[in-house]
């Protein structure tokens, strides 16, 4: 692209794209009504879904199947045992937990510290490899 885009021209190319899309998409809409073998005349406008209507006999049954299901007690087993209590953590235990942890810190911190003696030592030596070449 050229780089004399003024944002006027920007602003303007962009409501063209956006018009392009709305064009493009009730187009597509259109095509897929067509598919699924409907008319096309209402593409454009979204599609609104018929209510189901239950018959007379339909409606009596589930009002009796519903009727029955409130009345019998649920199927579920009945057991004796007591709920088990929540686990808690006793102040000896929470006491190994900071001390496990910080003991993997301070041996994360002296990795780090290891690591960086030694590439601190590395770039000593180069310097003085340089220095040695150079003279």
């Amino acid at each position: 692209m050229s780089n004399n885009l003024t944002p006027k021209i920007i602003a303007a190319a962009i409501e063209g794209f956006e018009s392009q899309k709305k064009r493009l998409d009730a187009q597509i809409a259109e095509l897929r009504e067509m598919l699924k073998g409907r008319r096309t005349e209402s593409a454009a406008t979204p599609l609104k879904r018929k209510r189901r209507r239950i018959r007379a006999a339909g409606a009596e049954a589930r009002r009796k199947s519903r009727a029955t299901t409130k009345q019998q007690p649920s199927l579920k087993l009945v057991t004796l045992e007591a709920p088990k209590r929540k686990r808690r953590l006793s102040a000896a235990g929470r006491k190994r937990i900071i001390e496990a942890t910080k003991r993997r810190w301070a041996l994360k911190r002296a990795e780090l510290e290891k690591a960086q003696k030694a590439s601190a030592k590395k770039a000593t030596a180069r310097k003085v490899a340089a220095k040695r070449a150079a003279a």
